[in-house]
């Protein structure tokens, strides 16, 4: 038996988001339209079999990622989300959280703040099977020396969020 989730779309500057949500409105997954295969593939390894239907995501949902992305950061506040994953994961993802908009932190910092500080890799890969972008702000992870280092939807449009929540980084 596989769980039945809704799929919807949302165009933003930085390409068209995917929503996930499930039978409550909870949000479940947001990736970007490019990076599907994965999307998907995350879904599976936290939630098992899932059926994608395509369906408008919960209107408040909507409307809290349309007006992150016209300026007012904190509306990500309003979304309820729920995801799986290891209990080290749910750990780093629930920390990510705790990054405000305009701020990053480095891998190695988010680890010693976890109790965990040689656990600087461990954090890189949970926040690499984030399932919920922008929402989880996996974007606001960076290296020790300022560097943007990974991001799932590509460097541009980690680049882009962070100059979107007032983060000064640079062009390269």
């Amino acid at each position: 038996m596989s769980a039945i989730f809704r799929l919807d779309r949302l165009k933003t500057p930085i390409g068209v988001a995917l929503l996930v949500t499930d039978g409550d409105g909870v949000l479940r997954a947001l990736d970007w339209e490019d990076h599907e295969p994965r999307m998907r593939q995350l879904l599976r390894l936290q939630c098992g079999a899932v059926e994608l239907k395509n369906a408008r995501a919960p209107a408040a949902v909507r409307a809290a990622l349309s007006a992150y992305f016209k300026g007012d950061l904190d509306r990500l506040d309003e979304i309820a989300w729920r995801v799986g994953g290891t209990p080290f994961q749910r750990k780093v993802w629930n920390a990510l959280s705790g990054i405000r908009a305009g701020s990053t932190m480095s891998y190695g910092a988010l680890a010693a703040r976890l109790g965990a500080p040689r656990a600087m890799r461990a954090v890189g890969h949970a926040n690499g099977a984030n399932p919920i972008s922008v929402v989880v702000p996996c974007h606001r992870l960076i290296g020790a020396d300022g560097s943007l280092v990974k991001y799932g939807g590509g460097l541009e449009r980690k680049r882009w969020l962070l100059r979107h929540e007032g983060v000064a980084v640079s062009a390269r």
